[in-house]
């Protein structure tokens, strides 16, 4: 048998691929169209229940009252356990050169395009949390390839809490709200959460990463993402690979200030899911490069940590990521529910030239999706519903089940037979058919987690010693926010004892702000999680050494790698602050600037409608100082003209505007008069505000000079250094 024919290769063609013009066959708006029940029959009333009586009881017969109310009532299905608040949208995956050499996937090849279905989550809370939660972010794609679904379901955060399946279960009990109050909704800052990481020690590196900047992303578009696990890749020769996934985002890593996220949960807890929604709807498309660390398989144990382990990484330093090719993002969905509610991801949805690792948590996530989706979609036919069809054709002996759209012809439905002649027959590997990768496997029945899987602080270390100055201070932060938090001193002090096992300079950060001395882990067994009758003295890990490194790639500092060659406005929202008596000459050329960069401007005054300048022009208001706020910006304009900037001065929340832009370090610019309004927004601390990292100013109204400067502040996105300073954040 032949292969099906590659994906398209234009970009307009992705527009309109295979999968794309499946799903249009399901859509509909009723636009034109006269009322049915769900049975195609046209509704006269659509009004009134059928009563006996205008004012009688209402009759069982009424089938048009019973289908309606009936499909109202099933509406929600069950939220996903984990993940459950998540945004998606469709897009293409275009391949680079030629990976033959790694996959003999087809949608590796050089060239071709495959429609895909992304899918950005939180871990924790429910669909109706915030999306500025201190979280993990989910990060899965459906590839609708043309050899079936692959599926490639990660996080933002290279690494887990926990390194075999059995214990996730345990892991998500803890993390979420208490089962006695329910409390708290989308946060880790509680005492079920901090007791089974002080008693966890292989969630040490993962708690660093959760408490750290990648916590909080600017954006979805500006996040990595990692498969977390160590898959293989399998080439047409048979050569077996191990490699690391990783999405590298093309408008580089940020993130926001914890203080900020607070706010943001309070002003638009939709700001993830808006702003990429928006930014696909104006056409400025997110983009990522997939690529991979690659491990030969003769050089499977030559770290000194086993790739198997989901609490470990590689380090980018020590392999280097190779990009296969690119995702763009470029159409939004039609109906949440129908897409993004019921996409259904499941690891083991791969294609020829992928394939598995022995990691136990990979191993156990195998079973789990599958199982997951069987109760949450109401059964085994999930796979039917439009967002989870293949675009590769369907043949098999599966049958019946609840909710069955196929109808299945002919006699048959068992291998092997003669009656259809063996159809449908298996497929040799030549014809696409896939085969796992033969290897050897022995060894006793046990219940025993690997020695090579004991060092859980090493790791921890390189990840803290990686970090920027500012970065580590956010984690500090967090820690102390967190723990401030856990009400059982002895969590508290337990939490405390690990932390102690990986940076001096770290616990001793914590404790102080705790109000309390470093606690000594003398005698204490930190590792509670072994078996009833294990070795538990061989399970128990030595503290990380002193002469760790660092790696490039585990910050997202402004000039970190990850950020380098990124330098870009694009999709950057600037708030412009004026009222009437701006100098709406400057403004008007300021924002045709920063627009001509791709960025998104916004007048924020004191009233709706528009703004008088000081020679009777007029500008439309975008917003007022109640209506927005700060921390939905990326930076801030103050416009001069001595009428608009004495007004600003006199309103508290103009102040409040520029003085919290300030303190979350954001790039602010100011021309003329609005200076002034610069300095009364200074607080202890801030008094130099005019000197400060990242702001810039010009004493007149000329703003060409200016908008260079600000622009390139814009870029950098944030100047951490102000915290560094002293300053509040």
């Amino acid at each position: 048998m032949s292969k099906k024919p590659l994906a398209k290769k234009t970009h307009e063609d992705a527009v309109s691929t295979a999968k794309t013009d499946e799903l249009a066959q399901n859509r509909e708006d009723g636009y034109g169209q006269f009322l049915t029940t769900n049975q195609g029959l046209r509704i006269n009333d659509d009004q009134n229940s059928l009563k006996a009586g205008e004012r009688g009881p209402t009759l069982l017969e009424d089938f048009i009252l019973r289908e309606k109310i009936t499909h109202f009532d099933h509406e929600r299905i069950p939220e996903r356990v984990v993940h459950a608040r998540g945004v998606a949208a469709h897009g293409y995956f275009e391949a680079y050169g030629n990976n033959a050499n790694l996959s003999r996937a087809d949608f590796l090849q050089a060239g071709v395009q495959t429609p895909v279905f992304t899918r950005f989550s939180t871990v924790a809370g429910s669909r109706g949390s915030s999306d500025l939660a201190r979280d993990v972010r989910g990060f899965a794609v459906k590839f609708y390839t043309q050899e079936g679904v692959f599926d490639l379901v990660g996080n933002n955060i290279p690494v887990f809490f926990i390194q075999d399946a059995i214990k996730f279960p345990d892991f998500v009990h803890a993390v979420k709200p208490e089962p006695h109050n329910e409390i708290p909704q989308a946060a880790s800052a509680h005492d079920t959460f901090y007791d089974f990481i002080s008693t966890n020690p292989e969630s040490m590196h993962m708690l660093l990463w959760a408490m750290s900047d990648r916590a909080l992303p600017r954006s979805l578009r500006m996040m990595e993402g990692f498969g977390v696990h160590t898959f293989r890749l399998i080439n047409e020769a048979g050569k077996s690979r191990f490699v690391k996934f990783h999405w590298k985002p093309k408008q580089g890593a940020h993130a926001v200030a914890w203080e900020e996220a607070q706010q943001i949960s309070g002003k638009d807890p939709d700001f993830h899911r808006r702003d990429l929604w928006n930014c696909i709807e104006m056409g400025a498309y997110p983009e990522w490069e997939l690529g991979v660390q690659v491990v030969e398989e003769e050089d499977e144990r030559k770290f000194d940590f086993d790739i198997l382990d989901s609490t470990k990484l590689i380090p980018e330093d020590l392999v280097p990521v190779q990009l296969l090719g690119k995702m763009v993002l470029n159409r939004n969905v039609d109906n949440f529910f129908a897409e993004t509610e019921q996409v259904a991801f499941h690891l083991g949805h791969v294609v020829p030239g992928i394939d598995f690792s022995n990691d136990p948590l990979l191993q156990g996530r195998l079973f789990s999706y599958t199982d997951t989706q069987l109760t949450r979609l109401g059964g085994p036919n999930f796979h039917e519903i439009p967002i989870n069809r293949s675009i590769a054709p369907i043949h098999n002996g599966q049958r019946d089940g609840h909710m069955r759209q196929t109808i299945n012809k002919g006699q048959t439905s068992y291998g092997p037979n003669l009656l259809n002649d063996n159809f449908p027959q298996q497929a040799k590997l030549s014809e696409g058919g896939f085969n796992s990768v033969h290897e050897r496997v022995e060894g006793h029945k046990i219940r025993l987690r690997s020695k090579s899987f004991v060092d859980h602080y090493s790791q921890a270390k390189l990840f803290w010693n990686s970090q920027s100055d500012a970065e580590k201070m956010h984690i500090v932060k967090a820690l102390r926010f967190e723990l401030s938090h856990v009400q059982k001193e002895f969590v508290r002090t337990r939490t405390l004892m690990q932390l102690a096992q990986i940076d001096s300079d770290l616990v001793r950060r914590v404790a102080e702000g705790l109000g309390v001395t470093v606690p000594s882990a003398e005698g204490v067994q930190l590792n509670l999680q072994v078996g009833a009758d294990a070795d538990a003295a061989s399970l128990q890990s030595k503290p990380a050494a002193s002469n760790i490194g660092q790696d490039s790639a585990l910050s997202i500092a402004p000039d970190a790698k990850i950020n380098q060659g990124k330098a870009s406005i694009k999709t950057r929202h600037i708030a412009i602050l004026a009222t009437d008596g701006a100098d709406v000459a400057a403004i008007g050329e300021l924002m045709k600037t920063l627009m001509d960069q791709g960025a998104q401007t916004a007048i924020v005054a004191t009233h709706l409608g528009t703004i008088t300048g000081a020679g009777g022009e007029e500008l439309l208001v975008n917003g007022t100082f109640l209506s927005t706020a700060s921390v939905l910006y990326d930076a801030v304009y103050v416009a001069g003209g001595e009428a608009s900037v004495a007004v600003l001065k006199q309103n508290a929340d103009a102040v409040r505007f520029v003085n919290e832009a300030f303190r979350h370090c954001k790039p602010i610019a100011a021309s003329g008069a609005g200076t002034e309004l610069l300095k009364a927004a200074a607080y202890p601390g801030a008094e130099e505000i005019l000197k400060a990292d990242g702001v810039v100013t010009s004493q007149d109204a000329q703003v060409s000079g200016l908008a260079t400067q600000f622009i390139a502040a814009i870029a950098k996105h944030r100047f951490w250094s102000r915290e560094l300073k002293a300053m509040p954040a």
